[in-house]
């Protein structure tokens, strides 16, 4: 099937009166200049809209407008095209009905791609359909994984060393005899990269080997049954990053850059022997992205005013806490960013430096030379900083010296690994600092978590079980007078229900109660009084707002909010 149009596109988009002639001359002014198709130039200036315009063109050609959001598309009904043609012309196989194939179009008016995919297909007849660009890319993510081709290059990898007892130097070089490990590790890269993974994983079983991948906090499996595999991998990725290929009994730690297509991933890479090998876990960190700021942080609108008051502030401990992957570096390096000013002097100590930032000291850890959190700092303090940044308080020697430095007139930034804010200033007493130092040097806490957003292309609402009701009740929600939203899983989410993830964010300020029971060590005196801070929102609450507002679900404020099974009455908790 090959559609044309009875008329160029301009003259029939204002013949149909949905732009004005002006409104054609400058896109057409515009087009000359960038090269663009007029559809996008037309889009790109705000005189349509991409749905408006594809409808309109699925009219004209007589071909249907179809929403692929939420339609589950087969990847071996995809794969009928390479992707490096679906790409080419945005052009995605979403049915293949025998003797035709329906092919999803952004541009269905591109003879040139029409002409290129006829032959591909041939004898088999081609039904096109009009589907929004944007849709198109993300189904090209979700079908187009490197999960066959990981298989594949493990598959030729094992093949190759068969009879290999352990990988080693003399088995595996650095010339064309490892190319098939390199290939293997690209992939698994890609792929990674592909989905927004923040860590791989790769961990060797009896016998399997597991690559997995973590998505919105999420891991996400792929097994390969080449266990053998494993040491190779794992010797590659040593030599990537420096590190000593012989020992296999010590943990070690390392860190090197790959590029994957556009993008620039700084990898912080984590071994450790176990029952059957080497377990490698590998931090993406995405260079090229570049830092958020706190705006993008997703922090509210009350809480980063107050924040940004305190960092005005020449002296005073803050810290950011929450678990591990909650966001706290985010956090730390967006105010770094704000408070990075000429006339300020600001020293990190960070294991490791995860991002490099211009006109900031920046200290990398090595504590086999005896270059410690503590070590650093009492230089740091000596090199006339005004701002200190502690990556973490890890120990009690380090905590004291943070802690007098924000007593001596500077401003230091550090994060802790705890729950929520409330039990963070106990926390740094019961390592071991003085409490009166505490109440002294500490100016306010943020604890933060991570929660999935619900997918918007398949959001639908959602009905609260039993125990999710008598949870709600408990916090006084009026269920009867509230929605709550759940994804049911698509193309979009990769049929998880959810897609990206927001932050949860509580502020607390030390005021005079507070100070007063943290120098009594008095911990529920202390924890009344945050409670009763006429500005303190703890974490469940704001949670519980995301999930009402449709951003987030049930199941990730319950997440959040770990106490509240243990609080609510005995009959409710046995639900």
């Amino acid at each position: 099937m090959r559609p044309s149009l009875r008329m160029r596109l301009g003259d029939l988009l204002v013949d149909e009166q949905m732009i004005t002639e002006a409104q054609l001359s400058e896109a057409l002014n515009a087009q000359a200049a960038t090269g663009r198709k007029l559809g996008a130039t037309l889009i790109a200036l705000e005189f349509i809209s991409e749905p408006q315009l594809l409808r309109f063109l699925a009219q004209q050609l007589k071909v249907p407008f179809l929403d692929i959001s939420q339609r589950k598309i087969s990847p071996e009904v995809s794969k009928l095209l390479s992707e490096v043609m679906a790409r080419r012309y945005r052009a995605l196989v979403i049915e293949d009905n025998g003797d035709s194939v329906l092919i999803g179009m952004s541009d269905p008016a591109d003879l040139r791609g029409l002409d290129q995919l006829g032959p591909i297909f041939a004898p088999k007849r081609i039904d096109l359909a009009v589907v929004q660009e944007s849709q198109i890319m993300v189904a090209f993510d979700n079908v187009y994984r490197r999960t066959e081709e990981i298989t594949s290059f493990a598959e030729q990898l094992h093949e190759e060393y068969e009879d290999v007892e352990e990988f080693d130097l003399n088995s595996l070089g650095d010339d064309s005899s490892d190319a098939t490990v390199v290939k293997l590790l690209q992939s698994i890269f890609e792929d990674a990269v592909q989905v927004r993974a923040s860590d791989i994983h790769i961990e060797p079983d009896e016998s399997m080997l597991r690559i997995r991948q973590r998505v919105d906090g999420v891991l996400q499996e792929h097994i390969l049954h080449q266990v053998k595999i494993a040491s190779a991998l794992v010797l590659r990725l040593k030599l990537m990053s420096g590190l000593d290929i012989s020992e296999k009994r010590l943990p070690q730690d390392g860190r090197f850059n790959i590029k994957v297509h556009t993008h620039s991933i700084d990898v912080r890479l984590s071994t450790m022997p176990v029952q059957y090998g080497e377990s490698v876990v590998m931090r993406l960190l995405d260079q090229s992205a570049g830092l958020l700021t706190l705006d993008e942080t997703g922090m509210p609108t009350h809480i980063l005013k107050r924040l940004r008051s305190i960092l005005k502030r020449p002296h005073g401990m803050i810290l950011v806490t929450g678990p591990t992957g909650s966001g706290k570096t985010t956090t730390l390096y967006g105010a770094l960013s704000e408070l990075n000013q000429p006339e300020k002097k600001i020293i990190t100590v960070e294991d490791p430096v995860e991002y490099r930032i211009g006109r900031i000291n920046q200290v990398q850890i090595k504590n086999k030379i005896g270059l410690s959190f503590a070590s650093i700092l009492r230089t740091a303090l000596r090199q006339d900083p005004d701002i200190l940044m502690v990556g973490e308080m890890r120990d009690q020697e380090t905590v004291e010296i943070g802690l007098r430095g924000a007593l001596t007139g500077h401003l230091v930034l550090s994060t802790l690994h705890t729950n929520d804010a409330i039990t963070s200033a106990m926390r740094l007493i019961d390592m071991g600092a003085p409490a009166y130092l505490v109440a002294s040097s500490l100016r306010a806490i943020i604890a933060q978590r991570l929660v999935r957003r619900v997918c918007e292309n398949c959001k639908t609402q959602y009905h609260p079980d039993h125990q999710e009701t008598s949870w709600l009740k408990y916090l006084k929600v009026d269920v009867a007078n509230s929605q709550f939203w759940c994804g049911k899983g698509c193309t979009a989410c990769n049929h998880t229900g959810y897609k990206g993830r927001v932050g949860v964010f509580e502020l607390l300020e030390m005021d005079d109660a507070m100070m007063d029971a943290l120098r009594q060590d008095d911990t529920q005196s202390f924890s009344d009084a945050a409670k009763n801070s006429a500005q303190f929102t703890p974490l469940s609450s704001k949670a519980l707002e995301y999930a009402k507002q449709g951003l987030t679900t049930l199941d990730e404020v319950f997440k959040v909010a770990e106490y509240i099974p243990e609080i609510i009455g005995d009959d409710d908790a046995t639900l």
